[in-house]
């Protein structure tokens, strides 16, 4: 493959091209090179792709091109389907393809829950050539009859494995059966999983496969760092830190909705601007916390992994693990965030001393030590016995305090009651 390839060598339209100069975009990224052109070509593709290295483009931009190339008079009909496994991850999906199509004569539309059904209901109804939608949401438009995917040229699957992840594949199966059979299909995935090699298998007819990436490997940009300190006084070394080296936007991640909601209301007493985004909150509300945050107005945001994948922040330049996620993937999807597109990144992990088994797993998945400093002032005091998190669970000889019934455990669900991940609508 040529290095150093530009947009204008890919083969785009005029059009696309004052949209990605716009943008600031000198030259593609290594998946948009090897992307663009097979996708103009017709192919079907499996990209393996981690975040941050410009994949959306890669799949928007041909798209774009190829819908434009042959315009469709009267009322358009869905004509390309994005679909994404978050409300986060397809606001941004549907912002790149307003930005990158703002030059061409289509029109598109985003559809996912926790907002007005009959007001995307009407958008539907007046036609759109390009929809980005959550499988959940989208099955509830087709069965009240306000979408029409019978004329679906191009299928993108974005993020494959974290539909999986999060239970969608029956609902996959059921969008895929209302397409046509003949159209171009492109899946994309941070991971190859058996699952994922399954439904590729299934999906995809003779597809160009790509990797850019190594498998669970984070940005070449992105510099790490471990904090140890104890658990009492993580609040503390966090504001110490934002402050201190005047930190002024600030991704931060904790295992609940809880936490993020009492880190948030902390870090505001001590008087760092925050905001917190999770399931909980309404989707109102997501919206306008990212809004003020990429506008400055919020110096943090507190997230949990719903915001793992799908933020797309401009120079986001400091990610903080305030608490280790308990699945070591997870911790590559979150400082994922940072040092993408070629810029550099700092991912700071405080971890006490009940989350060392978590950081040993994310580290031999890494294959290498992340490099550990002790903040003076912040030393972690070696009386303190650990009790290690299991299953999102601290667990002691006395018995686990953080929940509720007489054994100490978090009360299961069955995975088809009402309310369960597999059966959620995103």
């Amino acid at each position: 493959m040529q290095n150093q390839l530009t947009f204008q060598e890919l083969g785009l339209s005029d059009a696309l091209l004052r949209a990605v100069a716009s943008k600031g975009y000198l030259e593609p990224t290594a998946i948009q090179q090897q992307a663009i052109p097979a996708i103009l070509a017709g192919q079907d593709l499996l990209a393996g792709s981690q975040t941050g290295t410009g994949k959306t483009a890669g799949f928007t931009l041909p798209m774009l091109q190829k819908l434009g190339a042959r315009p469709v008079s009267g009322r358009p009909s869905v004509r390309a389907l994005i679909l994404t496994p978050t409300r986060e991850l397809a606001a941004q999906v549907g912002e790149s393809v307003t930005t990158y199509g703002k030059n061409m004569p289509l029109r598109s539309a985003i559809v996912f829950g926790g907002v007005s059904f009959h007001n995307q209901a009407k958008i539907l109804r007046s036609g759109v050539d390009i929809l980005v939608a959550t499988p959940g949401r989208l099955l509830d438009h087709v069965s009240q009859g306000t979408v029409d995917l019978s004329k679906v040229e191009i299928l993108v699957l974005d993020e494959a494995d974290r539909m999986l992840d999060m239970g969608f594949i029956h609902d996959m199966r059921k969008i895929i059966a209302l397409l046509p059979t003949k159209r171009q299909n492109l899946l994309f995935s941070a991971t190859f999983s058996d699952e994922i090699r399954e439904l590729a298998k299934g999906l995809l007819k003779a597809p160009l496969e790509i990797q850019v990436a190594r498998k669970n490997a984070p940005a070449d940009k992105i510099e790490q760092i471990v904090y140890p300190v104890d658990n009492g006084r993580k609040r503390a070394l966090l504001s110490h830190l934002i402050t201190s080296e005047n930190w002024r936007q600030v991704l931060v991640f904790t295992r609940t909705k809880h936490g993020a909601n009492r880190l948030s209301e902390q870090l505001g007493k001590d008087g760092v601007t925050s905001a917190a985004i999770h399931g909980n909150k309404s989707q109102s509300a997501r919206t306008k916390a990212l809004a003020d945050f990429k506008r400055g107005e919020v110096r943090v945001l507190v997230a949990t992994d719903i915001a793992a994948r799908g933020l797309d922040i401009d120079q986001l330049p400091h990610v903080v693990n305030y608490e280790l996620p308990q699945v070591p993937e997870d911790y590559v999807h979150r400082i994922g965030r940072t040092g993408r597109a070629g810029k550099e990144g700092k991912a700071v992990s405080l971890v006490c001393i009940d989350e060392h088994k978590l950081l040993k797993d994310i580290q031999r998945l890494l294959k290498w030590d992340i490099p550990s400093v002790v903040i003076p002032g912040y030393e972690p005091d070696p009386k303190i016995k650990a009790e290690p998190i299991l299953n999102g669970r601290r667990q002691s000889v006395g018995g686990n305090k953080n929940w509720g019934n007489k054994n100490g455990t978090r009360p299961s669900r069955h995975p088809n009651q009402k309310g369960s991940p597999t059966q959620s609508r995103v």
